[in-house]
């Protein structure tokens, strides 16, 4: 066990969970449960692409506090059946409402993911999670994935009442778990949310490059894989 780092904090989705996978697997059940193919949207793989577009800048805008969760949830629908001149706001509520019922019971995750996280438990590192995600759904996701017994505690945005790249998600993190800054570090695949974040608040982090995305902002440590946490830990 190293002697620097004490407490690892993971970010869940798109590091630990493949929200893309999952979330593909999610909206492909919707699209053919309500009968999209019938109604006009002939191409579900640029439904998907659409949907990710909206999904993504609806995020930015709730991180910034320019949206409530609920407008998140029901208008990325809207907008992207909107893209297929399907102007229906109840579907577009009862798709967001059904999106988030199953997408929490999907169970992809990225290779190597349930060997790192014992084997960082075996060598006695105290494991937790920073997500803004929503605090039901995460749970959710955690326990069908078959990984949420390795994590003490699970730091969401709605418990916390703030997001990353803010300090005060960290500073939470932190006064939840006894540790400090100097003996925690974060693992995550966002170079501004996860990465920025941490590096804003006075933790040191790992990148999970999972994409072979090009920054300019160096991270105290990069790996393209969860297997090669075992390099620096």
């Amino acid at each position: 066990m190293s002697t620097r780092y004490k407490y690892l904090f993971f970010d869940l989705d798109h590091t630990l969970w493949d929200f893309e996978a999952n979330s593909r697997q999610t909206l492909e059940e919707l699209y053919k449960d309500h009968g999209l193919l019938q109604r006009g949207v002939q191409d579900f793989d640029k439904f998907h692409q659409y949907y990710l577009i909206h999904n993504e800048k609806l995020w930015d805008r709730y991180r910034n506090g320019y949206i409530k969760v609920d407008e998140l949830r029901w208008k990325r629908m809207w907008l992207t059946l909107l893209d297929f001149k399907i102007a229906d706001e109840p579907l577009a509520r009862e798709m967001g409402v059904t999106f988030l019922d199953k997408l929490p019971t999907r169970k992809i995750l990225f290779p190597h993911t349930t060997d790192i996280l014992s084997y960082l438990t075996n060598k006695g590192y105290e494991l937790h999670l920073i997500t803004n995600g929503f605090e039901k759904t995460q749970h959710s996701k955690l326990k069908n994935a078959a990984i949420d017994h390795y994590f003490k505690e699970v730091i969401t945005s709605e418990g916390s009442n703030s997001l990353k790249p803010h300090k005060e998600i960290f500073d939470y993190a932190l006064q939840k778990t006894g540790a400090n800054y100097s003996n925690s570090i974060m693992i995550g695949d966002s170079v501004e949310v996860d990465i920025m974040g941490a590096h804003n608040a006075g933790m040191d982090q790992v990148l999970v490059n999972h994409t072979g995305l090009v920054t300019d902002f160096k991270p105290t440590y990069t790996v393209t894989s969860l297997k090669q946490l075992e390099s620096i830990f």
